[in-house]
């Protein structure tokens, strides 16, 4: 019989090394990426066999220096203690703009070095130099482009959503969704009001808010988040705090929302009855409240149906799309999400599949869940969409029952 009392402390001695090593190396995260953000492309553009004349060659490397030094500098000064929104836009632009040029020096880059060299096209230096003037075009039109779309009102989309346990009385149901709004260093009041006239436009019955509406305390984004409380339902506007409203101050949203006439559901629920048929209206708060600190502040699902009748069917505002697996489990037939944002700058839409269900649109889950995650009304950060268009979202609930509604 083999005594293994003294091997046992060091096989966990040995496990916890392992465990912790992952841990250790995320913590280089933030020091290993600006670098690789920066300096792969400057490699890419600058020294990859172009033989730049010394003068382009020195000014571009000094450029590039400067987006590594400067990024994380605006970064801490923008979104650290100091909260100043000048940094901030200054380093939430200079993200983009590395984020960008990263991808497209990588992607097109490779490939296209590649193609021009099976192609037979040209000397070394010249396939170097086509290469830094391709992947340049590219992160130029996409950069405009993306601004352009990250500053626009977003589109209005529509779908019917059948919800089968829903009521004949209730069979065109009107919601419209708005999420992700992100007031932040870049002043949008006057954005903010066209999108919340664009939602007054859609009529509807039930109009919701899933979360982020800022990136800043409510004392100091109040005037563009104040066109909120201009927006008109026929029913109810409801809103869910998001992970962002736990980073600044997250009851003052919840406080201001309500001011402003709208419903903060804090894993409660209200009933929408119309033609004889009731929708339970619920919400909880994001998935990060309770290790937030703040009292009170919890994702509660059973909280927010305590009291409801379990035969009538539930919409469930929810912030994050990885809480449909609880929604799943406890029946839900529609959960609203935003929080993905659709990636917004592609193609960091991989990444986002590797914490969330769900990038966009609408999915099935469970036997009888269905899930709509938004791809955002506003944005965070980088002042850029690329490839991931924002949006207003109006559902139109449809009941499997014959019905006279339009």
């Amino acid at each position: 019989m083999t005594d293994t009392s003294s091997t046992r402390p060091a096989e966990g001695e040995a496990r916890a090394t392992r465990q912790s090593l992952p841990h250790r190396l995320m913590r280089f995260v933030p020091l290993i990426a600006p670098v690789l953000l920066w300096a792969v492309p400057c490699w890419v553009l600058l020294h990859s066999g172009q033989h730049w004349p010394l003068p382009v060659t020195l000014t571009g490397t000094v450029l590039f220096a400067l987006g590594l030094i400067g990024m994380p500098l605006a970064t801490v000064r923008g979104h650290g203690r100091r909260q100043q929104d000048r940094a901030a836009i200054v380093g939430d632009t200079l993200l983009g703009i590395a984020w960008v040029l990263f991808t497209w020096s990588v992607l097109l880059g490779v490939l296209l070095r590649l193609a021009l060299t099976v192609g037979g096209v040209g000397a070394s230096q010249d396939r170097a130099r086509i290469v830094t003037w391709a992947v340049l075009g590219v992160t130029a039109v996409l950069l405009v482009w993306g601004y352009a779309e990250a500053r626009r009102v977003p589109r209005v989309r529509r779908l019917d959503v059948r919800l089968p346990r829903l009521g004949a009385g209730l069979d065109g149901l009107r919601v419209a969704l708005i999420t992700d709004t992100h007031y932040g260093p870049l002043d949008r009041a006057r954005w903010s009001a066209r999108v919340c006239e664009t939602v007054n436009t859609l009529e509807a019955d039930l109009v919701c808010h899933t979360g982020d509406i800022a990136d800043g305390t409510a004392e100091r984004r109040r005037a563009q988040a104040a066109p909120l409380g201009t927006v008109r339902a026929t029913h109810a506007r409801v809103y869910v705090t998001g992970n962002h409203e736990y980073y600044s101050e997250a009851q003052g949203w919840v406080d201001l929302m309500d001011e402003l006439g709208w419903e903060p559901l804090r894993n409660r629920h209200l009933l929408l009855e119309r033609g004889g048929d009731t929708l339970v209206v619920a919400g909880v708060d994001d998935v990060t409240a309770e290790s937030s600190g703040l009292a009170g502040h919890r994702a509660h699902l059973a909280g927010a149906l305590d009291g409801a009748d379990p035969g009538l069917p539930v919409l469930l505002l929810a912030h994050q799309p990885t809480f449909v697996d609880r929604a799943a489990a406890a029946g839900i037939d529609l959960q609203l999400s935003g929080h993905t944002h659709g990636g917004q700058i592609w193609p960091f839409h991989h990444l986002v599949r590797l914490d969330q269900p769900a990038l966009a649109g609408l999915s099935h889950h469970g036997t009888r869940t269905l899930l709509y995650t938004s791809r955002g009304t506003g944005f965070w950060g980088p002042p850029f969409r690329i490839f991931a268009p924002s949006e207003i979202t109006l559902l139109v609930l449809r009941s499997p029952q014959e019905s006279t509604s339009p």
